[in-house]
């Protein structure tokens, strides 16, 4: 890896628009009527519905370091309609009911961009749409089949392209296809999580950051400098829900990313790209970028997934192999850029629940509740999961009754817990491997057969 990557630094978004001040860490012993657990999308998110919905709440949010520490403010951008376990909740509670979750999720795309517009902040927002491409035989086969999957959730304003209609929108060596849905869009993340931070404190949020709740307990969130009661506990945690008293094996904490230094106006003429859609593929270790506001790539993918016994990262370093890895995808994507500098290098965390299916809960006999499990889909699946929380809360409190969202289908929904080490890291790793290694096996040769190896995989890990 080059000398001249920035490598970490939580990420290249905070490198762009800078660090947040600093906010007052919890003074000691305090009272809330609800208090919520981390100050990432989800936990900010809450925050403001449920003040908007409830103006006279004394709502208190607890950040461990500051808001948008995790992965918040080091993912990749994409504000699209994918949710983590849709296909799982079909088969738990019939076709219609994930259709409408699916509707809720396409819909809240353009509430994140509501609400951006209203509040009135720079949140580097362009809605483009998704563009998924495909570059092998096999990756084809499993585009018009993901293509014909999302038209049967009720997305009928999807689009197919062959090779030339791709290479119209997006000059991809090797695309052979794509498929494009216009509920997505780009955004800073950095910019998005600040604004939202600050739209919230202007309706009375109190937030504390530098306060690392340790735990969890019914009508209490435990802290080193004091103790929070309320009636309404919410862990908004994802990637770092391990760290808390009792849920190491909840969600596995796992991914990397690379910007390039800005591009001149020829490369972008000779890679097109005038859409700005969110850019993904059809791989196995899938990868997913963006062009940035300032002209960059920022793309990102499966690095070094895992690390033993659920920890965390050090302010966003990644490994060097990672780096080179994700820069040879940039390559392989964008042949004209072999000579283009990588400047910032950097990884999150995000949760990944044991069967891949993001949840939001609100245990009614405690008050604790919980959402998250979005597996890479945060962005705008926190929003959702937000707006959720705030009605479960309302008709818990007698302030509201039952809602199209307290009826969605991934309510309630209780998964098992992750392998103890060192299975779930063995299991992790191997199952990173064998995805690269079908990948390679589907780019050497000409079946339109995805890789069994790959279908193995899914099975192990039990995202089928």
């Amino acid at each position: 890896m080059s000398s001249t990557v920035v490598n970490g630094g939580i990420s290249f978004w905070y490198a762009d628009d800078g660090y947040p001040e600093a906010r007052e860490p919890l003074g000691g012993d305090a009272s809330a009527d609800v208090v919520v657990v981390g100050g990432g999308y989800t936990g900010l998110w809450t925050a403001y519905y449920l003040k908007k919905a409830v103006p006279f709440l004394r709502i208190t949010v607890l950040e461990q370091k500051f808001c948008g520490y995790g992965a918040s403010g080091r993912n990749g951008g994409w504000l699209y309609n994918g949710i983590a376990g849709r296909d799982r909740y079909a088969r738990l509670h019939g076709h219609e009911a994930a259709v409408r979750l699916q509707k809720a999720m396409n819909d809240t795309v353009d509430e994140v961009v509501r609400v951006v517009g209203e509040e009135g902040f720079d949140a580097g927002l362009h809605k483009g749409g998704v563009l998924e491409v495909a570059r092998t035989p096999a990756q084809l086969a499993r585009l018009r089949a993901f293509h014909e999957h999302e038209l049967s959730y009720g997305e009928k304003d999807r689009e197919l392209y062959g090779a030339r209609e791709t290479a119209e929108r997006i000059r991809v060596a090797g695309a052979v296809g794509s498929s494009w849905t216009p509920h997505g869009a780009r955004v800073h993340p950095v910019k998005l999580v600040k604004g939202l931070a600050a739209a919230v404190e202007a309706l009375g949020v109190t937030i504390h950051e530098q306060t690392p709740v340790t735990e969890i307990r019914p009508k209490h969130a435990v802290t080193p400098y004091g103790t929070v009661r309320a009636p309404y506990v919410l862990r908004c945690t994802e990637g770092f829900t391990a760290a808390l008293k009792g849920q190491k094996r909840t969600w596995l904490p796992m991914n990397s990313m690379i910007a390039t230094e800005p591009l001149t106006d020829e490369q972008w003429a000779a890679i097109g790209w005038e859409g700005r859609q969110t850019l993904g593929d059809m791989a196995h270790a899938y990868m997913y970028a963006q062009r940035t506001a300032d002209g960059r790539i920022a793309l990102g993918g499966r690095g070094v997934p895992y690390r033993f016994g659920s920890r965390t990262d050090n302010d966003g370093r990644t490994q060097a192999q990672t780096v080179e890895a994700l820069r040879e995808i940039l390559v392989g994507f964008f042949p004209m850029l072999a000579g283009t500098r990588i400047a910032h290098a950097w990884s999150g965390v995000l949760g990944v629940p044991r069967d891949w299916c993001a949840t939001v809960t609100l245990d009614r006999s405690t008050g604790i509740g919980w959402a998250g499990g979005y597996v890479g889909s945060g962005v705008a699946t926190a929003n959702l999961a937000a707006r959720t929380l705030r009605d479960l809360v309302q008709q818990d409190s007698g302030q509201g009754g039952r809602t199209e969202l307290t009826e969605l289908p991934w309510v309630g929904h209780k998964v098992r817990r992750w392998e103890p080490e060192p299975l779930r890291w063995l299991g992790v790793q191997g199952m990173y491997a064998t995805y690269r290694t079908a990948d390679r096996r589907e780019l050497a040769g000409h079946s339109a057969e995805s890789s069994r190896l790959a279908r193995w995989a899914d099975r192990i890990a039990g995202r089928h």
